[in-house]
C-alpha cells in the first residue's frame, strides 16, 4: 500500500510531527480530535517535570510520519544556554528515561555522532568529552580507583564522513562486533520545526537515529536492526529551516515563502553556550543512567 508521508516541515521530534499530523488530518472538532491508530501521545509527570511520551507502532504511522516505530521521549527544560540555571529535576527524569530504555545489564558504548568543527553540529562530540568511560579499568586498577562496581562503558566521537572517508553507521558496527557491547547510546544535534524548541527540549528514543536527516542529508541508520543490539538516540535541536523559520514569524503559508530559504539552517546566536550546556546536561543525565549508585556531584568531580 503507498501512503503519503505527512507534508510538513524538517524536524526530527517526533512530537511535532504528532502534532502537525493531527492538525493536518483535521477530521472532527477540536474538542474530540484523537491521533489514529498506531500513534499515541500521552504526558505524564516526574516529580515536578513534565515528559510527553510519543508511541508509534504501526508500519502506516511510521511511514506517514516518517519516523521508525518506537517509543519517543521529550523532556521540556529551561534555556540550556544559561549557564546560571541548575536543572537537576530535569536532569534526573532524563536519566531515569534513558534508564528505562536500556537493558539493566551489560556494558554500553556511547557515540556523539555530528562535526566538531561546525557549532550547531558539535554536541556530540561535546558531549563525549564528559562520558565517564569504565572498561578499560580492570583489576587491581579498578579497585584502587573505587570503580570496579561500575558499568562498563566505552565512549567515542567517530567524526562525519566529510572528515573520515567512512561512514558513521559502518564505524559503530564495526565497534559493535569488536568490542560486543550489549547496547548503544547515540547522541547528536536535532532540527525542530518550532522555534521555541532549540536548545529547550531533550528527545529520548529507543528507534536509533539517522545522522543528518533533519538537514536533508541522511546517513546510514544506526539501530537495533543495523546494529543487532539495542540504540538509545539522545539528542537537543540546535537549528531549524529556514522556510519554516520564516513561515512562522511572518504567518504566510510555506508555499509563498522563497524556496532559496529552504537552503538555510538557522540556529540561535547563543549556539555556543548552547551547545555547551546541552552537552553538560545530556552527559549527566547519561552518567546518572548508567551509574545510578553516584550522586551528580561524584559524577561531575569524575568527568572534570
Amino acid at each position: 500500500m503507498n501512503i503519503k508521508p505527512l507534508s510538513v516541515p524538517r524536524s526530527d521530534l517526533a512530537i511535532e510531527l504528532a502534532q502537525s499530523l493531527l492538525k493536518q488530518e483535521n477530521t472532527c472538532e477540536k474538542s474530540s480530535q484523537s491521533f489514529p491508530e498506531g500513534l499515541s501521545v500521552h504526558t505524564k509527570k516526574h516529580g515536578s517535570v513534565e515528559i510527553t511520551c510519543v508511541k508509534i507502532t504501526t508500519p502506516a504511522v511510521a511511514q506517514k510520519l516518517q519516523k521508525p516505530r518506537g517509543r519517543y521521549i521529550t523532556i521540556q527544560t529551561p534555556p540550556l544556554w544559561n549557564s546560571l540555571l541548575d536543572p537537576q529535576d530535569e536532569i534526573n527524569a532524563a536519566a531515569d528515561c534513558i534508564r528505562e530504555l536500556l537493558p539493566s545489564h551489560g556494558s554500553v558504548l556511547v557515540a556523539g555522532l555530528g562535526n566538531n568543527q561546525i557549532t550547531p553540529d558539535a554536541l556530540g562530540p561535546a558531549v563525549i568529552n564528559r562520558i565517564l568511560a569504565t572498561r578499560h579499568l580492570k583489576g587491581e586498577l579498578a579497585k584502587q580507583t573505587g570503580l570496579d562496581t561500575l558499568r562498563k562503558t566505552s565512549a567515542i566521537a567517530p567524526g562525519v564522513m566529510g572528515q573520515t572517508g567512512i561512514e558513521t553507521g559502518e564505524i559503530l558496527s564495526a565497534l559493535v562486533n569488536f568490542i560486543r557491547p550489549d547496547a548503544v547510546i547515540a547522541v547528536d544535534s536535532l532540527a525542530a520545526q518550532d522555534y521555541s524548541h532549540l536548545g529547550k527540549t531533550i528527545q529520548i528514543s529507543d528507534s536509533g537515529i539517522s545522522p543528518g536527516s533533519g538537514v536533508q542529508n541522511s546517513r546510514k541508520e544506526i539501530s537495533e536492526k543495523t546494529m543487532g543490539i539495542p540504540v538509545i538516540s539522545i539528542g537537543v535541536p540546535t537549528v531549524i529551516d529556514g522556510a519554516t523559520l520564516t513561515a512562522e514569524f511572518s504567518q504566510k503559508p510555506k508555499e509563498e515563502i522563497d524556496p532559496s530559504a529552504r537552503c538555510a539552517m538557522v540556529t540561535p546566536r547563543e549556539v555556543d553556550r548552547m551547545i555547551g550546556h546541552s552537552a553538560k546536561f545530556i552527559s549527566l543525565a547519561i552518567n546518572k543512567a548508567l551509574y545510578p549508585e553516584l550522586s551528580l556531584e561524584e559524577i561531575s568531580f569524575l568527568c572534570a
